[in-house]
């Protein structure tokens, strides 16, 4: 190996960049909001189109200064990667305000200018190597390839053990130790040089703990709790499902019970907050022996179905802080089986604040589990007299987040663990005009036809206070003793009837009164013959959510926008669907710039090629790296979402794709350079079509099989299902770039740069696609597109191009 071949420095550097991009998505989750985040990181990532520019103008003189223009790339990057989120995070900006404020944008290109720069010194850094590798070229790009997977492996590790921003810090010490390995392999024979990066890695450490601080929004929800006088954060607590934050407020006391009668005497005891990402929050209730303490419980729309029997078994889904837990322990007569997703969480409210909560989850009627709960039910056979869904949202629940807990099929899984006249009972908040709830109506009507039934109208009861609902559902018909007990509870509480089987229109909006009896209304259109015909016209999207489409809180249409805008000024902002907005906005400016940056160095190639024989084709060239670069991550999201459901978890599913992916399309780009440039692409192609087809047919029966499995044998399983995969799309970049090599080097960084753009445009491009058409259909687009990649290959024009053409 050539000892100016930087790949032990290459993989290392790639590790580094990648861990930052997803660390980065924690950090703006944490500073802003999910959709935010990714938004954020999809147009910084052109950073790796600016390079594919930047590079085609000054290519030539880079590499004639090999070692120096490497070493600075990677030292920019390390020292960009803190200083840049620094910056960024103190740019001014309210994502409410994206549709109305111009001011708002231009914060926004700010923020992407400013968080563009890491990744456009990493681009420039692993551009120059494949450049002046040549006939080790995929050699270089494997390191590159299987030190992404490694870094995207590693840093959800540390995130177990580390808060992000040090976290951050250690990304910036391990970017310029990236470049300290580069002067070994390059053989940097300054000592000035080895001292200057000795130096600056040391200044990073000792960076001090008071300048690192994350500045979460202002609008989020725990810097609004933190303005009341006297509030204070207990602890911090952080892994890769969210930074936890548990407050309390002495001076002017927590009182969180959403959905509490407005006839409520008795206030709900002390709680401490529970924050995720400065989201929330759920609480923790002081459990003192006065019983009177808990009677608040007893006022909430969930407490209805405890007043319809006395349920043997409950299962909760979510439990977080322990208020349901605890209403089913002071209503119920059972045992509780309560499952809640993130360990931290339950350790909190188990050992370290056990004494302050009653150790209700040391409590022997229940059984708390650390899983998702849709992987806790594929492996029960038990069957729930009632299972109490609670105001639950997931940790990326937004407009452009997977949510698969309010699915059709997550429905029908919760029915099936029903006995038989067992109850689903579905919390959710109250929104005007009505969403959630309709949306959660319609999802349950789909599923019970889907059954066969034919007296679904018998087993629905839906009941709305001035803040939250509660839709039950039935395994077997309503009866009259518990219709009645449904009427007595409502009244007691001025809680309003939304649904009832034998419910007359003046039982309707009562007590909350709205304009219209929009809930009542809804349900019966849902239960009418003109369902679909209500769902079209209505002017948010109600179509149930599916595993293949599992994003529930969708529901912007585009036909409502113009009436929304009207709005503005009269409460009319949160009925934007912002995350949906601005995802499409970034895909418009992610193409728009793409094409800036692909197209202008295009005209200066043209220029230089002129004369030349056997050229690249140009439009070969941008359809070739640009199919490729959609495809690949079309096909690596469209995984990570088949794998959330079989893994049970999406920390699992992301960490396992992303490494496994990598990993061997490393590998498969190793082994290309024993395929000439001469050698039909179809093969590698068509080897990885065939098993995406085939994955699509089989994959979910295959999971359906295996689902029952233990973590690590599935965990196993799905790395060896990805591995032939990957190792199959490791191989067509580097086989182009060393055609491009042979014949054209100039063109090189007009590659590297098609590619970059079309990778941030795909990640976007791939979400909407999977709102509006499902994952499957991602798949779809990705297999044509590898099959419109290989019938653009060779890149090459001329003579070369008829002698290529002979030979396959």
């Amino acid at each position: 190996m050539s000892t100016k071949l930087p790949i032990y420095s290459i993989a290392l550097l790639s590790a580094t960049a990648l861990a930052y991009e997803i660390l980065l998505v924690r950090l703006f989750a944490i500073i802003q909001w999910h959709h935010y985040a990714y938004m954020v990181i999809s147009l910084a990532l052109l950073g790796y189109g600016a390079s594919g520019t930047f590079l085609a103008f000054t290519l030539k003189p880079l590499l004639a200064n090999f070692r120096l223009a490497i070493l600075a790339n990677m030292t920019l990057f390390g020292l960009s990667t803190l200083t840049c989120f620094l910056i960024a995070q103190s740019i001014p900006f309210n994502p409410d305000e994206v549709a109305f404020d111009a001011r708002q944008w231009r914060n926004l290109v700010v923020m992407y200018l400013t968080l563009s720069l890491p990744f456009f010194f990493v681009a420039n850094a692993i551009g120059l190597a494949l450049a002046n590798a040549r006939e080790n070229l995929s050699r270089v790009y494997a390191a590159d390839l299987i030190g992404a997977g490694t870094g995207s492996l590693a840093i959800i590790l540390l995130l177990f053990t580390v808060f992000p921003l040090s976290a951050l810090q250690w990304l910036s010490v391990l970017g310029i130790g990236a470049a300290l390995i580069a002067a070994w392999e390059t053989r940097l024979r300054s000592h000035t040089g080895w001292l200057l990066l000795t130096v600056l890695i040391a200044v990073v450490m000792l960076i001090p703990g008071d300048w690192l601080r994350l500045s979460p929004s202002p609008y989020k929800d725990l810097s609004q709790t933190l303005r009341i006088t006297g509030t204070r954060i207990l602890e911090q607590r952080t892994s890769p499902l969210g930074l936890i934050s548990v407050i309390e407020s002495p001076r002017v006391p927590l009182r969180h019970a959403p959905g509490l009668s407005l006839n409520a005497t008795n206030e709900p005891p002390e709680q401490l907050g529970i924050f995720i990402d400065g989201n929330g929050p759920s609480v923790i209730n002081r459990v003192l022996k006065e019983t009177s303490s808990l009677d608040y419980l007893n006022q909430l729309t969930s407490a209805l179905p405890y007043h319809l029997g006395n349920p043997n078994h409950i299962l909760i889904p979510g439990s977080g802080g322990g208020s349901d837990v605890l209403q089913a322990l002071q209503l119920g007569t059972g045992q509780v089986d309560a499952v809640e997703l993130n360990p931290q969480i339950i350790d909190l409210v188990k050992q370290h604040y056990g004494d302050f909560a009653g150790d209700i989850y040391n409590n022997d009627r229940v059984q708390i589990i650390s899983a998702e709960v849709r992987g806790f039910l594929h492996n029960q056979q038990q069957r729930y007299d009632l299972i109490q869904l609670p105001l639950l949202d997931s940790f990326s629940a937004s407009s452009t987040g997977l949510d698969y807990l309010y699915t059709l099929e997550a429905f029908e899984q919760y029915l099936q663990h029903l006995t038989p006249d067992g109850m689903l009972a579905i919390n959710r908040w109250v929104k005007m005009p009505p969403r959630d709830t309709l949306k959660v109506f319609a999802t349950v009507t789909n599923v019970l036809e889907r059954q066969g039934l034919t007296d679904i109208p018998y087993r629905l009861a839906l009941i709305r206070g001035w803040q939250t609902s509660t839709l039950l559902v039935k395994n077997s018909r309503f009866s009259l003793e518990e219709l009645a007990a449904i009427r007595r509870f409502s009244e007691q509480r001025s809680f309003d009837l939304g649904y009832l089987p034998d419910m007359t229109p003046t039982e309707a909006n009562r007590f909350n009164i709205l304009p219209k009896a929009y809930f009542y209304q809804g349900a019966l259109q849902l239960l009418g013959g003109k369902q679909q015909q209500f769902l079209n016209d209505y002017k948010f999207n109600l179509q149930p959510a599916t595993d293949n489409q599992p994003y529930f809180f969708h529901f912007f249409r585009w036909k409502s926008l113009p009436e929304i805008l009207k709005l503005y000024g009269q409460g009319g902002v949160p009925l934007i669907d912002t995350g949906y907005l601005v995802m499409t906005a970034t895909l418009i400016q992610a193409i728009v710039v793409s094409l800036v940056l692909v197209l202008l160095p295009l005209l200066l190639l043209k220029r230089k090629t002129r004369n030349t024989d056997n050229q690249p084709h140009p439009g070969r060239v941008f359809v070739y790296f640009g199919a490729l670069g959609l495809a690949f991550l079309f096909t690596e999201i469209a995984f990570i979402q088949k794998l959330t459901l079989f893994l049970h978890h999406p920390l699992y599913a992301v960490a396992v794709s992303l490494a496994a992916f990598l990993l061997f399309a490393g590998l498969g780009s190793g082994w290309s350079r024993h395929l000439s440039s001469k050698t039909n692409i179809s093969g590698p192609i068509g080897a990885a079509v065939l098993l995406c087809l085939l994955y699509l047919f089989t994959l979910d029966f295959i999971f359906a099989q295996l689902i029952h499995l233990p973590d690590i044998a599935r965990i196993l399983i799905s790395i060896i299902l990805i591995a032939p995969l990957a190792f199959c799309l490791g191989m067509p970049f580097p086989i182009g770039l060393e055609q491009l090599a042979q014949h054209a080097p100039e063109w090189l960084p007009w590659a590297w740069g098609i590619n970059g753009c079309a990778s941030v445009i795909s990640a976007v491009l791939a979400t909407l696609l999977a709102i509006h058409f499902g994952f499957n259909t991602v798949l779809i687009i990705a297999m044509i597109l590898y099959v419109i990649a290989a019938i653009n290959f060779p890149l090459i024009t001329g003579k070369e191009e008829d002698e290529t053409l002979q030979s396959i």
